[in-house]
């Protein structure tokens, strides 16, 4: 079972960038082909940005053409929460980081074998386990 991290409102807002902590404390979505990560052929782990939990890894990531990093499986079911959105006037599935609750995108039902499922993630919520410049 996974610690949760529990932090307030203020406490977030001191460790993130305005922008963090628009897309990943009140579920926000970065624009698409905005993120550093959308076309990034880094090898290795992407983290949360926000505790650190080690979420995806590159050997998942492919080129959906959305705009957005994407994963066809997290390191681990157990790593992700999901939580049914109805937003915008569409029902979709919500993914989490189930350590710190971080808002991280969505997860759809038309990505790649084996799983055919496609993490659309805002690179904004990531941070790569090379990579020094959260932002």
């Amino acid at each position: 079972m996974t610690e949760k991290i529990e932090k307030s409102q203020e406490e977030w807002k001191k460790q993130l960038t305005p922008n963090q902590y628009e897309i990943c404390i009140n579920h926000g979505t970065e624009p698409p082909f905005s993120g550093k990560y959308n076309d990034s052929k880094l090898e290795g782990i992407f983290k949360c940005v926000c505790c650190g939990e080690e979420l995806f890894s590159s050997d998942a990531k492919f080129d959906s053409g959305s705009g957005w990093p994407s994963f066809w499986k997290p390191i681990s079911e157990e790593k992700i929460e999901y939580i049914s959105d109805s937003t915008y006037g569409m029902v979709r599935t919500e993914v989490n980081c189930n350590k710190c609750g971080a808002h991280l995108g969505h997860v759809f039902d038309d990505g790649p074998k084996p799983t055919n499922q496609r993490y659309c993630i805002n690179s904004i919520s990531l941070q790569h386990e090379n990579d020094e410049n959260v932002e």
